[in-house]
């Protein structure tokens, strides 16, 4: 997996497009909720020193399949707020997006000098997961500000210190992944569907090695 910046026109024209697919940006909240990302409103933006984007590949080749960045950067206070998508949709649930943004994460602590992160999650937006890996600390929720198809949802608000990162080893990650699709397959032929959570979060834990930073 490379983490790749948006620096051709190729790769701008992919990401804005993944962006401005309603599956996406229902979630995100780019010009209040009513702009959507075009090519030239993208490059803008990669341009800014208030947003920094990586494009993250997938582990076979150098096709890219995602994006991940910050907005509201603050050199000053050392604080971004960070977002992601994942654009093709046939590398979902496969962890790729958890592992671009660990990687993503170390990258911005240690080159941008950044101290802390926040993020938010619209609920029940499947990927809160993400967050849940990457160890970000739940700080509270914001209540109905947050629009789908004219419906109001609340957002979940986290944040992350740099003392508090761990970047996801992607040897081990390779192997819990493989170990929780085999016991997937047995849950299914036995009727049974989840893990037991406590088995989950220490299988998690496991996956973080000793220091990114």
């Amino acid at each position: 997996m490379k983490l790749l910046p948006l620096d051709t026109p190729e790769i701008i024209d992919l990401a804005a497009g993944w962006l401005a697919q309603k599956e996406n940006y229902q979630w995100l909240d780019f010009g209040g909720g009513k702009q959507i990302i075009t090519p030239a409103v993208l490059k803008i933006m990669a341009q800014r020193e208030t947003h920094f984007m990586r494009v993250w590949t997938s582990d076979r080749d150098d096709t890219p399949i995602g994006i991940v960045g910050l907005n509201n950067v603050d050199r000053a206070s050392k604080t971004a707020t960070f977002w992601g998508v994942a654009g093709d949709k046939s590398f979902r649930n496969r962890g790729s997006g958890t592992r671009a943004a660990s990687k993503f994460l170390s990258l911005v602590f240690r080159e941008l000098g950044l101290h802390s992160i926040n993020t938010w999650v619209v609920e029940n937006n499947p990927s809160l997961r993400i967050g849940e890996r990457l160890h970000y600390n739940y700080i509270g929720r914001q209540r109905q500000c947050h629009y789908i198809d004219g419906r109001l949802y609340d957002r979940l608000l986290f944040d992350l210190l740099a003392s508090e990162h761990r970047e996801l080893e992607d040897d081990r990650w390779h192997r819990l992944e493989g170990r929780s699709i085999h016991r997937d397959a047995e849950s299914r032929s036995t009727g049974s569907l989840d893990l037991p959570k406590d088995e989950v979060r220490e299988e998690q834990a496991a996956g973080y090695s000793k220091g990114a930073m």
